[in-house]
């Protein structure tokens, strides 16, 4: 039989029950039916969505804001431990309906969001990070309270920027979100934001009023048109926050817990009719194909989720599997730019192969590229510039790259489809065609004075002659006898040489930066 409690414990517990109540209340009553008209969550309510069933465990839940009369207010800001698909989490979640969510700079350390506990919790234990975005950033309340103005340049940025070396960060706005909070959601390996409410900003609509003197929507300023389509901030848009949390949980399946770890491998799979492959795509370089299409083909059924897929769309990049076997894919899409890499191509690609090489994911790269996109527009946009970040990402990645070499590889743009890895290896499919540049136009550039110099009429006939000269010259299979390229393959091969070539990878012991 129990013994009964002593007398003493029956008012501390009162009172903590009574805390408790004021902490799950968030911003009270009405603000959390104005968070609901609008069809957003609370803090809490989000991560319950996300975490499984009763796993969460809330770590600062007693933390209050302060408020004009004293009267105890819950956090901004909601944190602690949960599981997702039975894995370990570190989370947090912004509260809007506290005081718009504002970072906490009352407190003498944050409880996360803008650095604090949770991401030094993260690091600490080395298990993924997931924050739920919602939130003003600073806020003139908040700073009120403490009572004089923080200077900004002294202020910590760890661990936001050593944690993503160390374990997956993964963001999701979910509502108006500005300054520090919307700098956040880009600090992450892979951020989603709702087109419904979604929207982030430097500066929302009342500072852009207060120092440009300019109205303007929210929505128009940082929706899911300005920052997932044109500015590439945010990686892929969900039509509201449950599509949006989905999304976390399914990006989170393909990605270790942390450095020191591989992803896992499922051993129920489905594979595709590799048949499909030679109606999907036609050898010849004048007809386009669905890129998205080949690689659905190639991965385990169902497997593909794209990262990005409304940005820099001449190169197609996200996670998929091969038997069962986490990989990195990418592909040239020759419907956008012809498959030239861009400015926001390469930028997207660029973080793309960073994250795989980070947490020792192989690259499958289905190249089909001119080049790097030519032009007035092309050259103020920096191309080269970021093709090269492009190119220096892939090349000095230590996880194998893959490079399945379907149609066209020419000058630098080509160069950034593979790398001299040992491990790496490029499969080539008879349609393959490569070189410095194309016969065509390289002919025009290297044979401009003689083409000049013959009559208009001759003109043709002078230009067929050196193109058959070269195309004998030039022949993908002179360039395989010699050994330029490892092998060629039936394209109906190509899932079963990536498959071999995985396995061997995930079978070699892990290397990599130290856990």
């Amino acid at each position: 039989m129990a013994k009964p409690p002593h007398p003493e414990w029956a008012q501390l517990l009162e009172e903590l029950e009574r805390r408790r109540v004021i902490a799950l209340a968030s911003g009270g009553p009405e603000r959390v039916a104005r968070e609901h008209r609008y069809g957003r969550s609370t803090a809490r309510e989000r991560i319950l969505k996300l975490a499984d069933p009763e796993s969460f465990l809330e770590i600062g839940t007693f933390v209050t804001t302060p408020t004009k009369d004293g009267s105890l207010l819950a956090s901004t800001f909601v944190c602690g431990l949960c599981e997702i698909d039975g894995r370990r989490v570190a989370i947090g979640a912004e509260d809007y309906s506290v005081e718009g969510g504002g970072t906490g700079v009352h407190l003498p350390r944050h409880k996360g969001g803008w650095t604090g506990f949770i991401e030094d919790f993260a690091l600490g234990y080395r298990i993924p990070l997931v924050l739920l975005i919602n939130g003003v950033g600073g806020s003139v309340i908040l700073q009120d309270a403490i009572g004089y103005p923080e200077l900004q340049a002294a202020k910590s940025t760890f661990p936001m920027f050593d944690i993503m070396e160390k374990v997956p960060v993964l963001t999701a706005v979910l509502g108006p979100t500005a300054g520090s909070s919307a700098a956040r959601a880009h600090l992450s390996h892979f951020s989603v934001m709702t087109k419904d409410n979604g929207c982030l900003f430097a500066g929302g609509p009342p500072v852009v009023k207060q120092a440009l003197g300019l109205e303007i929507d929210k929505f128009a300023l940082g929706g899911v048109d300005v920052h997932v389509r044109t500015s590439g901030l945010i990686d892929n848009q969900a039509a509201n926050e449950d599509e949006a949390l989905a999304m976390l949980r399914r990006v989170f399946a393909f990605l270790p817990n942390n450095v020191g770890e591989r992803p896992s491998v499922l051993a129920d799979w489905s594979a595709n009719d590799q048949e499909d492959l030679l109606a999907i795509v036609s050898p010849s370089a004048r007809r386009i194909y669905d890129a998205q299409a080949l690689i659905g083909c190639i991965v385990d059924t169902g497997t593909f989720f794209e990262i990005g897929p409304d940005f820099g769309r001449s190169v197609r990049v996200g996670f998929g599997r091969i038997e069962g076997h986490v990989v990195g894919v990418i592909a040239s899409d020759n419907r956008y730019l012809a498959g030239s890499l861009d400015a926001a191509s390469s930028l997207k690609q660029a973080k793309f192969v960073e994250t795989c090489d980070r947490f020792h994911i192989p690259i499958a790269y289905f190249a089909d590229i001119p080049g790097f996109l030519v032009g007035p527009k092309a050259e103020e946009s920096g191309v080269l510039k970021f093709g090269s970040m492009a190119l220096r990402a892939i090349q000095k990645a230590d996880i194998p790259v893959y490079t399945v070499q379907v149609r066209r590889s020419y000058g630098l743009g080509g160069v950034a489809t593979g790398n001299a890895n040992p491990m790496s290896v490029r499969l080539c499919w008879p349609s393959a065609a490569w070189g410095d540049m194309p016969i065509e136009g390289g002919i025009e550039a290297a044979f401009r004075a003689e083409l000049d110099a013959v009559a208009p009429e001759e003109r043709p006939a002078l230009k067929e002659a050196l193109t058959k000269r070269f195309e004998a010259q030039t022949s993908v299979w002179r360039a395989i006898e010699n050994f330029s390229a490892e092998e060629m393959i039936d394209p109906r091969d190509t899932r079963g040489h990536l498959a071999r070539l995985v396995r061997l990878f995930y079978a070699r012991p892990l290397s990599g930066p130290a856990a």
